[in-house]
């Protein structure tokens, strides 16, 4: 069982940056794939950045890169130059021994989300 704690979010201006955490429970959390994911209010989830167990990582957004610390169990989704179309929770997922996939159904555990608002 693993359990993630997503924390950073917050209110910013367009323009903006932010920094994403999320805090894996467990003992093999460099086993995981770890990814983040976003969901807007009527709109679909959708994949923002992915990071394998081995470090490969994988962005949609040139403008958001994922990075992990297996030594402090976290994943950080560090969002620049930030835009109101931004705005959504998101959430991290993990896969364990995962390559960091597009696909949220690969994706065993979810944190509950923290919410990014960007205003204009």
């Amino acid at each position: 069982q693993v359990t993630l704690v997503e924390s950073g979010g917050g209110l910013v201006q367009a323009g903006g940056s932010l920094r994403l955490s999320c805090v894996a429970s467990g003992r093999t959390f460099s086993s995981y794939a770890m990814a983040w994911f976003r969901q807007a209010p009527g709109k679909e989830r959708e994949f923002v950045a992915g990071i394998s167990w081995s470090g490969g990582s994988d962005s949609v957004k040139g403008r958001f890169t994922v990075s992990r610390d297996n030594a402090k169990n976290t994943v950080y989704l560090q969002m620049n130059s930030l835009k109101p179309e931004d705005t959504a929770v998101y959430l991290c997922a993990a896969d364990l021994g995962g390559s960091g996939s597009r696909s949220q159904y690969l994706y065993r555990y979810w944190g509950q989300g923290t919410q990014v608002t960007v205003s204009s």
